[in-house]
C-alpha cells in the first residue's frame, strides 16, 4: 500500500499486469487500474475511482462468494480493514457481507479516501465506516486492530512484501485473519480469433504484461525479490495458513453496458501501456477494437465476455495459548 501501490480492488489489473492474476482495470500507473503514477505524475483520481467502482460492481457476485468463504474463519468480525482500498469499492461490498462490522478503508491517497467517505454518507453508513490514510510497510500507525484484514492486489505493489505482512500482522487481533487476493488467471474478453488481425492477441499481451510487471517490481523502493509463494509469505509473517481458493468471475456474452464499459476502459489503458512493447500490427488491431465507428470494435461486438479466476489466500493469527 505504499506510494506505488495500485488500489487493489480494481483492477484487471487496475494494477498493470494485464491481469497477471492481479486484477482488472489497468490504471495504476502501471498503466492500469489502481492508481498511482510510479513517476509521480498527476493522475485523474475521479476517473480512477469510477473505474474501480465499475469493476467492483460487475465483480460483486464473486466478492460475495469470497466473503461467504471467509466466514469459515471470521464469522462475525468486529473490525474489517480494507488495505489498499482506493475509493472503497470493495469496502462497501465487505460492509454488506459483514453487516455488524466496523469497516475501515485504508489507503495512501486522500482523494480516493474522500470519495469513499462521500459514498458512505450517501449510503447512510457513516456510523460504521471510516477511512485511514496509511501506506505499507511503515506508515500504518493509524490502522486499527482488526479481526479481518483484506488485501486485494495491493501487496505486490510494495517493495518489501515480507515487511508489509509483518507490519500488518501486528495490526491483527488474536484469532483474526488476513485475506490476501493475489495470483489467479489473467482475464479473457474475446475469442482467440476475432476475425481480423493475428489470432492470439491476448496471449501476446500477457507476455508483455509479465515483462512490465517484472520491471515494476524491480523499480519499487526497497524492492526485495521473493517467490510468489503467498502462503509461504503469510507463514513467514508468523501466521497460520488455513486456506487457498480461486473464485470465478464469469460474465458471458452478451455483456451488460457496465461490463462492456469496463472492458473498453481496460483495453484503452492496455493500449497505452503496451504501445512501445508490442508489434505494430497488434497496435492496429487495438485501434480497431477501440474505434467506436468500427462495427467490429469492443463497442459493438456481440461476442465480448469477461472470464477470470482470482485466488484468495487466508491465514490466521493464533490466539494466546494455542
Amino acid at each position: 500500500m505504499g506510494q506505488h501501490q495500485a488500489h487493489g480492488q480494481g483492477h484487471g489489473h487496475a494494477d498493470g499486469k494485464g491481469d497477471h492474476g492481479h486484477g482488472p482495470v489497468h490504471a495504476h500507473a502501471h498503466g492500469h487500474g489502481h492508481g498511482h503514477g510510479h513517476d509521480g505524475e498527476d493522475l485523474d483520481w475521479a476517473a480512477m475511482g469510477t473505474m474501480l467502482e465499475r469493476y467492483a460492481e460487475i465483480a460483486a457476485p464473486m466478492y460475495g462468494e469470497v466473503a461467504a468463504w471467509l466466514r469459515n474463519w471470521v464469522p462475525e468480525p468486529g473490525v474489517v480493514v480494507d488495505v489498499g482500498s482506493g475509493p472503497g469499492a470493495v469496502s462497501f461490498l465487505l460492509a454488506e457481507a459483514f453487516p455488524k462490522a466496523r469497516i475501515v478503508a485504508a489507503d495512501p491517497e486522500e482523494p480516493l479516501l474522500e470519495r469513499a467517505r462521500d459514498r458512505a454518507a450517501r449510503e447512510g453508513l457513516t456510523d460504521r465506516f471510516e477511512t485511514v490514510r496509511a501506506a505499507l510497510p511503515d506508515a500504518i500507525d493509524d490502522v486499527p486492530t482488526a479481526d479481518l484484514l483484506w488485501l486485494c492486489r495491493s501487496l505486490h505493489h510494495v517493495g518489501d512484501q515480507s515487511a508489509a505482512l509483518g507490519a500488518l500482522t501486528d495490526r491483527l487481533a488474536p484469532g483474526g485473519a488476513i485475506a490476501l487476493l493475489e495470483g489467479g488467471l489473467g482475464a479473457r474478453y474475446l475469442p482467440r480469433d476475432i476475425g481480423f488481425g493475428r489470432p492470439g492477441l491476448l496471449s501476446r499481451l500477457e507476455a508483455s504484461d509479465e515483462e512490465w510487471f517484472t520491471g515494476m517490481r524491480d523499480s519499487l523502493p526497497g524492492s526485495k525479490a521473493a517467490p510468489e509463494d503467498w502462503p509461504g509469505l503469510l507463514t513467514g509473517a508468523g501466521l497460520r495458513h488455513v486456506g487457498t481458493r480461486s473464485f470465478l468471475l464469469d460474465l458471458p456474452a452478451p455483456l451488460s453496458d457496465t461490463a462492456r464499459a469496463h472492458v473498453i476502459e481496460e483495453f484503452t489503458r492496455r493500449r497505452e501501456m503496451h504501445e512501445d512493447r508490442i508489434a505494430p500490427d497488434d497496435l492496429t488491431t487495438f485501434d480497431r477494437l477501440l474505434d467506436k465507428e468500427d462495427p467490429q470494435s469492443l463497442h459493438h461486438r456481440p461476442d465480448l465476455f469477461v472470464l477470470s479466476a482470482q485466488t484468495v489466500h487466508v491465514a490466521v493469527k493464533e490466539a494466546a495459548g494455542e
